[in-house]
């Protein structure tokens, strides 16, 4: 009986802490197909690297695509950001949503961004099988970079060019 106590325990505390995090501001400015920055009503900025996702570079092929795909939908709105973590370069690593949409998954579905896979671990598994079925039908449909018959994925691409 103890054991079955300590271990609901556990598993409340583990499901908190796996609770993400939300912040609501303005998209202020788009480097790229998968980073943005969001400027909170306190006027703290945030730089958001879309989770889930990965944009093609801007000097690759539909790297600007990808970019000006993603300022349509969000620049100088106001967007909700879902996250639980920052990445290696200090950047709040989110699920950004405008209008009740999920923009990851909309640069996805546009192929405007790959399903990033190696990431995927971080999403729930709801997202993480959407994105996955997202992309395939991207792919089927030759949308956006999957018009090229063999597109070049971002993070072979940045291999390449170091």
């Amino acid at each position: 009986m103890r054991t079955h106590k300590l271990f609901a325990t556990l598993l409340i505390l583990l499901s908190c802490s796996l609770h993400a995090a939300t912040l609501q501001g303005k998209v202020v400015s788009v480097a790229d197909g998968d980073t943005i920055t969001v400027l909170e009503a306190n006027n703290t900025q945030h730089k958001i690297r879309l989770q889930g996702i990965d944009a093609p570079e801007k000097t690759q092929a539909f790297g600007q695509k990808s970019k000006q795909s993603l300022s349509q939908m969000v620049y100088n709105k106001q967007v909700r950001v879902e996250f639980q973590k920052k990445d290696k370069y200090g950047r709040i690593l989110g699920k950004v949503v405008y209008n009740e949409t999920d923009v990851c998954l909309e640069q996805i579905k546009l192929g405007m961004a790959w399903h990033y896979k190696q990431y995927a671990s971080a999403q729930s598994k709801e997202d993480r099988e959407h994105y996955a079925q997202v992309e395939l039908t991207a792919r089927s449909q030759a949308a956006g970079l999957w018009k090229d018959k063999q597109p070049s994925p971002p993070w072979e691409y940045r291999r390449m060019n170091k």
